[in-house]
């Protein structure tokens, strides 16, 4: 048997073990999720910090390393100069749609990707794309949603309290440590 092995920058395993505690603002879980199995068909960028569990969603026009690359270059217009604060480290599938992240490493962000087939090393990413199953389920064209409608799923999630939170909202703590870093 064949072993797959992709290697598209570091591993997971080099990425600092404090992460895990989620006790530091900036640090991603990077997915995509599709809706009908084209190629072609646009695909959504799914994102969550791991201290805030805040989500980003944004639709991307297909399952392509450009696509992904267009839209960090999206967030970075966003997050502007405090890019690299907000966005500390990445860690994403080992999947050929994350391809160029590592380039993201140049702006003072470092990248880690999973192990092949191994979606549980982003587990708090895996159960937001669930989350998102909810509006748009397997199957169904993205293509059927517009940017606006993706935005407004992530935002519904991001607005509801949750015990691990201590019953404050994803957004409520994502805002603060936003406020904390352009003030500073």
């Amino acid at each position: 048997m064949r072993e797959y092995r992709r290697n598209l920058g570091k591993s997971i395993e080099e990425r600092p073990q404090n992460i895990e505690n989620r006790d530091e603002f900036g640090h991603w879980e990077f997915d995509s999720v599709l809706g009908s199995k084209n190629a072609e068909e646009p695909a959504i960028l799914t994102m969550v910090e791991l201290m805030t569990r805040q989500a980003i969603w944004l639709k991307v026009r297909n399952h392509s390393a450009v696509a992904v690359s267009e839209a960090i270059v999206h967030l970075k217009e966003i997050f502007g100069a405090h890019f690299s604060d907000v966005f500390k480290t990445i860690t994403a599938g080992n999947c050929s749609e994350f391809a160029e992240l590592s380039a993201s490493e140049t702006a003072g962000t470092s990248a880690y990707f999973t192990h092949p087939f191994s979606s549980w090393e982003k587990g708090t990413n895996e159960c937001h794309n669930k989350l998102l199953r909810r509006f748009i389920s397997k199957g169904k064209s993205i293509s059927n949603y517009s940017p606006d409608d993706i935005l407004y799923f992530a935002d519904l999630m991001n607005a509801l309290p949750r015990k691990i939170l201590g019953y404050h909202t994803p957004e409520e703590l994502f805002e603060k440590e936003l406020d904390r870093i352009y003030t500073a």
